[in-house]
């Protein structure tokens, strides 16, 4: 069969790019609501975060232009020497004075006047590296354990890694999307649960023996046991979601974001939207995210139906990461899960996140364009 990215058309999918386009709208005008007290606190400077927020968007605009025209070949050809590397950056940012601590957690590396945050590209090289590994070892993977063996132990070396940032969020997010990624790839149900049972065993493991951990799920299960300490962040996200009722109290309205929410631009900041734009507002960004990732979905599935698995591979991995820090994001904020450090794609304030999130979206614009480009007889 002729490879469905041997063709290269500069068309894009108008659903993909649209519903993206809309939530990189919809996260620059919360992130520039939501900072404005910081970044005049902080920074003399109230659109301080607005202006480094375009910095990074232009960029990753420029990026994902840049991961729009390699074909998927070559992406399938290079995927071990991006797993290495994402190890390798994973590595560096472990090395005394050469990663940065914040809050306790060693997780980004300086780049002059930006930063790196290699959980963000170790996402992306697991997608890659499982797509190829799955089509190169189909068989295996569907009829024996021990097909399962190699990604699972590459996982394990990545969470291994991230938890020594620490970054549970992120270790979640990995194991949740190659875990997926062999389902879809038809691994056997028994094998998956297994797998899954096993991480959850080891997760909880984690939680219970450190203590920070074990305050969050806590602090998440009874905010109000603590409410000026460990649950003062969920109360005050829980305030927002409550002022805002049906319409919200306006853009740039908000209260909580007046040094009430902790991280109120960052891990928070669809507290500060639902607070401004209300219950329809949050259930508008809530059906754009299921829209993307439903295109994404039937894209990988379409794809797949033309016989190229890798591309297919992709989309799945790719859409698992965006529902998963949505929904894990969206959770953290109403509380629905305990406290957990994960960017919402393409709305929350962070360069590596949303330079990373328009990668991924670049890469299924391609596969997408390709795949059209082969149902229409031009390649």
């Amino acid at each position: 069969m002729t490879s469905l990215s041997a063709h290269f058309d500069s068309r894009l999918d108008p659903v993909l790019s649209g519903i993206s386009g809309a939530l990189v709208l919809v996260g620059l005008v919360a992130i520039a609501s939501a900072s404005v007290g910081y970044g005049e606190w902080h920074f003399n400077n109230p659109w301080h975060h607005t202006i480094r927020h375009s910095v990074y968007l232009t960029l990753a605009v420029c990026l994902g232009g840049v991961a729009y025209r390699v074909p998927v070949e070559v992406w399938q050809k290079t995927s071990g020497l991006w797993l290495l590397l994402a190890l390798a950056l994973l590595m560096l940012v472990l090395v005394p004075g050469v990663g940065r601590n914040v809050n306790g957690s060693q997780r980004w590396l300086p780049l002059g006047p930006l930063t790196l945050q290699p959980s963000e590209v170790a996402k992306f090289a697991l997608v890659i590296y499982m797509s190829s590994f799955l089509v190169r070892h189909a068989e295996a993977v569907q009829q024996h354990w021990q097909g399962l063996a190699k990604p699972v132990a590459i996982l394990g070396v990545t969470g291994l890694l991230l938890l020594m940032e620490p970054d549970f969020g992120a270790t979640v997010i990995c194991a949740g999307t190659v875990f997926g990624m062999l389902f879809l790839a038809g691994a056997r149900l028994s094998y998956v649960f297994l797998l899954v049972g096993t991480a959850i065993a080891a997760l909880a493991v984690m939680v219970v023996s450190a203590p920070y951990r074990l305050q969050r799920l806590t602090a998440y299960t009874d905010p109000w046991q603590d409410p000026f300490g460990s649950g003062f962040q969920l109360i005050q996200s829980l305030i927002a979601y409550g002022r805002g009722e049906w319409w919200g109290v306006g853009l740039g309205n908000s209260i909580q974001k007046l040094f009430y929410l902790p991280e109120a631009h960052t891990d928070f900041v669809f507290s500060i939207w639902a607070e401004e734009t209300g219950f329809f507002g949050a259930l508008l960004v809530i059906g754009l995210y299921g829209t993307l990732i439903g295109r994404i979905l039937w894209v990988g599935r379409r794809v797949e139906r033309e016989g190229d698995l890798f591309p297919a591979y992709i989309c799945y991995g790719v859409a698992l990461i965006f529902s998963g820090q949505a929904f894990v994001n969206m959770g953290v904020s109403s509380g629905l899960l305990p406290t957990k450090g994960l960017t919402l794609p393409f709305i929350s304030y962070g360069g590596s996140s949303l330079m990373m999130s328009c990668i991924m979206l670049a890469v299924v614009l391609r596969v997408e364009r390709s795949s059209r480009a082969y149902e229409e007889g031009q390649i």
